[in-house]
């Protein structure tokens, strides 16, 4: 008799379970965790803004049922990486991240971002999204605010004031500290500078993302900067957008890949992040030496009208152009975008040249940069990689997936293909045609891994309780379309991607949906 209770006591719990009507049911697919697991055919339903169950739910109901069979259902994608903070504002339902499967973008890297956060991270939640967003609070733009763009170390005072400025984008909600050391003003800041600050975030649980000084030649030596700022600093570090640049350094990632994991085994929490191409993208004055740009754009236009300087930066460009950004040709170094010279968009530094009545020589090539700078600067795109590094990085245990990109407008500029393809492309790319990794590492790069390494523990798998971020997509078809010189086009293969439960895009269309929201770190301090 007592069996007998027990038994109908289980039937009336369960039933409820399945009879209830969900939000949404998803039937039939491939659920890949997040987690690294093999997959496994199941059904997910969704109510409200989380997952409801998981499994075989055939007495289930819902007010939308999704039929997955093909497809693999997966958590929605957070890109580490991003630069979206102008962008948001303008184009909030991030469509070209959407496609792609990112259902959450983080902003503030390369050691910029906003500053002060707090009024930033206001207006966001003020903003309807297509997209969950958090940023960094970055070390650029505080050092800039307190120092300028001067080349000096900061006094005592200054940089208690840079500690106040990234105590108070803590507490605003940033995921931890991001440093550029390759850009103004980072790189005249001392590795003791940014422990000293990287002390600071790790106080809040913060963690610290680079642009390391140099991913060239020097590539081992910045990796080992970074490396220390995590064991000094307290705090887990990142070796962001991770390669290795021009041909002096193609190879350089069997050594960097070795110390990430000898780091690791004697206890320092240092992981990667990556996009998968031969190629990166960032403003023209990064063929400049640092020392040129001290002081800003006026400081600079000085130094070239005085011939002596000039001549030494045009040295340093030549040379940049031959060993390290430019891959050892001009044509490998390609405008994205230019302030003042819109018809130069696509185009290479070599035709630049050529349409300069010169010859395209190393020289020549960086007399033609200089000009272009002169004349308002360029966005670049640099091919400079090797695809075996690339592979290589992506097999580490320790990479996750970030695209560098943004937000972007169809038609503006010849961008970097990474802002519409980056995720798509590992997955098409990569794990089906290559096979350099299998489709459950590479879903763990995309998920689990970056949510984990921000202690975003509701979002990143899919898990009974945790927040419904999921994307369906087919692996048989999900393609990244964008390319070099024609990058605006859209990813293809997503039928399905759900933000906090809701439909962002359904049987391949946008929805009116926006239903993202504004993520921030453990330090946060609640209003």
């Amino acid at each position: 008799m007592k069996g007998s209770i027990a038994g109908a006591l289980l039937v009336l719990a369960a039933t409820p379970l399945l009879a209830q009507p969900y939000d949404l049911l998803i039937r039939n697919g491939r659920i890949v965790d997040g987690a690294g697991n093999p997959w496994y055919y199941g059904d997910i339903a969704v109510k409200g803004d989380r997952i409801a169950a998981m499994g075989s739910l055939q007495g289930a109901t819902a007010t939308k049922t999704i039929d997955a069979t093909g497809k693999v259902i997966a958590p929605g994608f957070l890109d580490i990486h991003s630069h979206s903070n102008d962008a948001i504002f303008d184009r909030p339902d991030a469509e070209n991240q959407l496609r792609q499967g990112v259902t959450t973008l983080f902003d503030g890297n390369d050691g910029g971002g906003a500053l002060p956060l707090g009024p930033f991270l206001d207006k966001l939640r003020q903003t309807p999204l297509g997209v969950n967003y958090g940023s960094f609070v970055g070390h650029n733009a505080v050092r800039r605010e307190v120092i300028g763009l001067d080349d000096r170390l900061a006094t005592p005072e200054e940089l208690d004031r840079m500690r106040a400025l990234v105590d108070q984008g803590m507490r605003d909600g940033a995921m931890g500290l991001s440093t550029g050391l390759f850009y103004l003003p980072g790189t005249f800041a001392p590795t003791e500078e940014v422990i000293e600050l990287a002390k600071v975030a790790a106080r809040y649980g913060g963690m610290h993302i680079s642009h390391m000084r140099d991913e060239g030649d020097k590539v081992v030596e910045a990796s080992a900067e970074i490396i220390e700022i995590g064991e000094k600093g307290g705090l887990p570090t990142q070796l962001t957008h991770h390669k290795a640049m021009g041909k002096s350094a193609w190879g350089s990632s069997e050594k960097t890949l070795a110390m990430v994991d000898a780091a690791r085994a004697r206890g320092v929490d240092v992981t990667i992040d990556q996009y998968p191409y031969t190629a990166s993208q960032t403003g023209s004055a990064a063929l400049f030496p640092a020392w040129a740009l001290e002081g800003g754009r006026d400081s600079l236009l000085e130094r070239l009208r005085a011939p002596e300087q000039r001549q030494k930066i045009k040295e340093v460009i030549a040379d940049r152009i031959e060993f390290n950004r430019g891959g050892g040709d001009p044509k490998n170094i390609q405008f994205s975008s230019c302030r003042n010279q819109p018809d130069l968009a696509g185009k290479t530094l070599a035709d630049a040249t050529r349409a300069a009545g010169r010859e395209v020589t190393f020289d020549n090539a960086a007399e033609t940069a200089i000009e272009i700078e002169i004349a308002g600067g360029c966005s670049n795109v640099y091919h400079s990689m090797d695809e075996e590094d690339v592979r290589r990085i992506l097999r580490s245990p320790a990479t996750m997936i970030a695209s560098d990109g943004g937000i972007r407008r169809m038609g503006d500029g010849v961008p970097h293909p990474r802002s519409y393809g980056t995720f798509a492309r590992v997955l098409g790319r990569y794990v089906r045609e290559q096979h350099v990794i299998t489709l459950e590492d590479a879903i763990r790069k995309m998920t689990s891994l970056p949510a984990g390494r921000l202690k975003i523990f509701d979002r990143g798998l899919l898990r009974p309780g945790m927040l419904a971020d999921i994307v369906v997509f087919d692996p048989e078809t999900v393609t990244d379309r964008a390319e070099f010189g024609n990058p605006h086009q859209m990813a293809t293969g997503y039928s399905y991607v759900i933000v906090n439960g809701q439909m962002v895009i359904d049987d391949g269309k946008m929805t009116a949906a926006r239903p993202g929201r504004v993520l921030v770190g453990p330090g946060a301090v609640q209003p």
